[in-house]
């Protein structure tokens, strides 16, 4: 299974925001067409009526592990790239380059030229700049998708707030996703895991989910800028989390725990996947197109 596209979109607001968060790798959208050219360009136009230098940018860079099979439910597929990177979380740390991981330069890298353009700023140019790009991303998404946000991060977050609207409305209330969540639950709690919440969106992200807040703490321990225990969220909010600085030896032991657990949710949830994964797919496939992602 791949990560969720919600790290997708918390990716991009880490970088948007300079916040210094940081995201589990995640493959690009299933559709990266004209829209998102449109909104880069409408952002950069406007941000240079305000005075601000931005460059549209469009990332041609496509994940070195993304696997139409595996993203459909195919268990062979999935098995293989499990029994090596777990649910893919701490795989970044021991695999950095596989999986984009920001804190290692890839052999040909693809560099966002905006980075560069902000990290040249004070913190008091930081800021107009930040209250300038959340004001064009709001007139761009308007623009071009004909909706309205206040900020970049809002953006995201009504993103996400739709992608989990349509996963209720259809994947959760599926009799047939229901009846084997359930039983993917009932064999997970067989072999000791403990399962709050069996509905099929819940069963899908739970390892990632998992494995990705036990990072997050790592992160967290590691800086004395941010609390050790995140902010509840609200509605569709994206949860910020921070990945720590871990060499591929020291993550190597988280890695193999999670590679356990991967494979134990996966026997479990063979059938569950073979049947949710196309739907979900679809389902992030229509919100993306919709959100020119």
């Amino acid at each position: 299974m791949r990560p969720r596209r919600t790290f997708l979109a918390l990716a991009a607001v880490a970088v948007l925001s300079g916040c210094g968060g940081a995201a589990e790798s995640a493959p690009p959208s299933p559709t990266a067409g004209d829209k998102k050219h449109q909104l880069e360009a409408a952002k950069a136009d406007c941000m240079k009526q305000k005075g601000f230098k931005y460059v549209a940018f469009v990332s041609k860079q496509k994940w070195a592990l993304q696997d139409d099979k595996r993203d459909s439910g195919d268990y062979s597929v999935m098995r293989k790239f499990r029994e090596k990177y777990g649910f893919g979380v701490f795989a970044m740390h021991v695999y950095p380059k596989e999986f984009g991981n920001p804190a290692v330069k890839p052999d040909n890298p693809e560099i966002n030229p905006n980075w560069a353009i902000q990290s040249s700023l004070s913190k008091t140019q930081m800021s107009a700049y930040r209250k300038a790009s959340d004001a064009c991303m709001a007139v761009a998404v308007k623009q071009v998708l004909g909706l309205d946000v206040k900020s970049d991060m809002d953006y995201y977050a009504q993103l996400n707030k739709a992608s989990n609207r349509a996963i209720e409305s259809t994947l959760n209330s599926d009799p047939r996703l229901v009846e084997l969540a359930s039983a993917m639950a009932t064999c997970l709690k067989g072999k000791g895991y403990s399962i709050s919440d069996t509905t099929p969106k819940a069963l899908s992200e739970r390892g990632t989910k998992q494995f990705a807040d036990q990072e997050d703490r790592l992160g967290r321990a590691q800086r004395d800028d941010i609390p050790d225990v995140p902010p509840p969220l609200k509605e569709g909010e994206i949860p910020m989390r921070y990945s720590p600085t871990l060499t591929p030896e020291e993550a190597r032991p988280y890695l193999a725990k999670e590679i356990k657990a991967a494979l134990d949710d996966l026997e479990c949830g063979k059938d569950f996947y073979a049947a949710y994964l196309p739907k979900d797919l679809a389902i992030q496939k229509q919100i993306y197109e919709q959100f020119g992602m």
